[in-house]
């Protein structure tokens, strides 16, 4: 739901081997264009076989690169942050970069948003070392310069309690 009517132009970060790659693609359909970032090559390969072999009218850029030293320049209809945000500490900057790159909405999409899927914990462990729970992530996004947060869905998970996906709008979008 976060996703529909926001355009076609996405960023992806921490895609990995295109899990939500695949998601992103089949909601946006046809003529999607999307720039998935990881800094592992051999997910990327994966991933860009996988989003092929099911969308040949999806566009992907595969961008090797660590997100949290510099995100892609441009201009998105939203970002998508799935299972990713957790591995950073201190959000703000990251955030902020995200805000700019959708601050300048293309024609088609004048609503920009920012989906985050995330444990909804905020106590982590090795392998999801920064989870943040709902609650922190609508105080983190509003400090952020994006509008409050809307829960989209919230499940059950073995790992961490639950996991939720949410939409955020930056502040100020028409």
């Amino acid at each position: 739901d976060g996703v529909r009517g926001a355009g076609t132009r996405w960023l992806e970060l921490g895609c990995g081997d295109g899990a939500f790659t695949l998601a992103l693609a089949d909601v946006l359909g046809p003529g999607a264009e999307i720039v998935a970032v990881d800094r592992d090559a051999g997910a990327l390969d994966t991933m860009m076989r996988r989003v092929g072999a099911r969308f040949a009218g999806t566009k992907v850029d595969a961008v090797r690169a660590d997100f949290t030293e510099g995100i892609p320049y441009g201009s998105f209809d939203g970002v998508l942050a799935a299972n990713s945000l957790h591995f950073v500490r201190d959000r703000r900057a990251l955030l902020g970069a995200v805000r700019a790159v959708l601050s300048a909405p293309l024609a088609n999409a004048p609503r920009g948003r920012l989906v985050v899927v995330e444990y909804d914990a905020d106590r982590g462990n090795p392998w999801v070392p920064y989870p943040f729970s709902f609650e922190t992530w609508r105080r983190e996004a509003v400090t952020a310069g994006f509008d409050e947060p809307t829960l989209l869905h919230r499940v059950p998970s073995r790992f961490l309690g639950a996991i939720y996906g949410a939409v955020a709008l930056p502040s100020g979008a028409p």
